[in-house]
């Protein structure tokens, strides 16, 4: 399944709109990735540890997202948006992904 944040695919014509799959991922970053980003925030750098979790949620998210388009029978899914947040007093990390099941030729 072809997934792009384009809301067209270049020398493909989009035959059905099957309409707006989504999909939202909450991991908790735990009590010691906590304390090692508190050192990264004091110290400045990058968090590897938290760096994971995101990328760990994003492709969750979108797996989910491509599940849910594949039961509505798409083979594409176009204008992909994903939104990035913390959640509560910052432990908990959300991705949401949003995009429009399609079917292209």
């Amino acid at each position: 399944m072809l997934l792009t944040t384009t809301p067209i695919i270049q020398g493909k014509d989009v035959e059905t709109y099957l309409g707006v799959v989504s999909s939202e991922v909450i991991i908790g970053a735990n009590v010691i990735k906590d304390v090692f980003a508190g050192f990264r925030d004091f110290f400045g750098g990058r968090s590897d540890a938290y760096e994971k979790v995101f990328i760990e949620a994003k492709e969750h998210a979108l797996e989910e997202m491509k599940a849910r388009a594949k039961q509505l029978g798409a083979n594409a899914v176009i204008g992909i948006d994903l939104d990035f947040q913390t959640v509560g007093s910052g432990g908990m990390l959300m991705v949401a992904a949003t995009g429009t099941a399609v079917i292209i030729k």
